[in-house]
């Protein structure tokens, strides 16, 4: 489909011994820019920063990974040869060494997603 776009999403905790300001601005100011050196193809490289919130009947939100990065392509091969690497292989040397200062490696999670999006009538 013409204008369609792939994305996939990782969700990853900070290490516990950071902070989650030390985590924040380590990804911004130096993981951020050595995974844009090995970003060909993807056309959007987003980080969400995740403020878990109380929920009013559970209680507290544990689970939530600090962070979900968001890798958008225009292109489905390329997309989808960047999954298949992602899911069965190692990333580069350079960024696992980096990933051990930020990261629990342990708790990656990698998906993909298909969106769906309501016309609200009250926009």
């Amino acid at each position: 489909m013409p204008g369609e776009t792939y994305k996939i999403l990782l969700f990853m905790k900070r290490r516990p011994d950071i902070s989650i300001e030390q985590f924040r601005d380590y990804y911004e100011t130096k993981h951020a820019p050595l995974a844009e050196k090995y970003s060909s193809g993807v056309s959007r490289y987003i980080r969400r920063y995740i403020d878990p919130q109380p929920h009013p009947e559970t209680g507290e939100f544990t689970d939530a990974p600090d962070v979900i990065t968001e890798l958008w392509f225009e292109d489905e091969k390329v997309y989808r040869g960047t999954l298949a690497y992602i899911t069965t292989s190692l990333m580069p040397e350079e960024i696992i060494e980096d990933e051990k200062n930020l990261f629990d490696r342990s708790a990656f999670r990698i998906a993909t997603v298909v969106e769906c999006e309501s016309v609200l009538s009250n926009a």
